[in-house]
């Protein structure tokens, strides 16, 4: 009886497993439309973690940054006195460099060594692919540059009529694009006290302004949009700064999403 029993199960079950299999055809067709969803949403998704990737980078090295610069102001005083025994911006550069990365973790300086490898011999590029020359030609004696403990190139560029422009470029001197608002972003610490503005806070950009997403694209100042709408959507744009939706992306519409 037991027996009888035990064999009409194994009967059924070898029925029921069967039921619910799949053949080898519908496997395939299941893989298949794997493989497409995957195809066609994975680059978006690669292309979106880059991003956060960076704005995180951008967004960390301010950070580090603003602090660095007010640890120097209080080890060393007001940034403005800093330069009174210095008469070439290679001097200004050399010690705001010194001073503000002292309280930075640093693996590497280079200082005035253009061909010591901390930045990318040559000159930035806006967005558009144009060249960025003056202080934006990063490989220059004049400047002082270093390497982070991230592996990121920063640079500090002095003069005697603003004070200090910081750049970096988040990918290091031998990756990337080395392209204004794409892997390069500056830094300011003014030197006049005859404005509010200019009291020797670190700022994202070379301009106390909101950058417009126009100055954006045109000039590659964009650190200040990345910080305030922790986005890169500018990238996304059209020369005119309008959207694929034909929207204008501005502080009112700070998005393409």
């Amino acid at each position: 009886m037991l027996k009888k029993v035990y064999l009409q199960f194994t009967i059924h079950r070898s029925r029921f497993t069967k039921a619910i299999a799949f053949t080898l055809a519908e496997t395939l067709i299941v893989m298949g439309i794997i493989g497409v969803v995957a195809a066609l949403t994975l680059p978006n998704l690669n292309s979106s973690t880059g991003e956060k990737e960076k704005i995180a980078k951008v967004k960390k090295i301010y950070s580090n940054l603003n602090d660095a610069v007010g640890r120097a102001q209080s080890v060393y005083g007001p940034i403005n006195e800093w330069f009174a025994n210095d008469n070439t911006n290679a001097k200004k550069s050399k010690r705001a460099g010194e001073r503000i990365t002292e309280f930075m973790k640093i693996s590497k300086t280079c200082g005035s060594d253009t061909t010591a490898g901390c930045v990318t011999t040559g000159s930035t590029k806006n967005i558009s692919g144009q060249v960025q020359m003056g202080a934006k030609e990063l490989a220059k004696d004049t400047n002082y540059s270093y390497i982070t403990a991230d592996g990121s190139s920063l640079v500090f560029v002095s003069n005697s009529d603003e004070g200090t422009e910081i750049y970096v470029d988040i990918d290091g001197p031998n990756k990337g694009k080395f392209t204004n608002g794409v892997d390069v972003f500056s830094f300011s610490v003014y030197l006049s006290t005859d404005s509010e503005d200019d009291d020797g806070t670190l700022r994202p950009g070379n301009t106390v302004y909101t950058e417009s997403v126009l100055n954006c694209i045109n000039n590659g100042l964009c650190t200040t949009w990345v910080i305030n709408h922790d986005n890169m959507d500018y990238l996304k744009v059209t020369s005119a700064g309008k959207c694929p939706d034909n929207q204008m992306l501005n502080d009112s519409h700070p998005t393409c999403k």
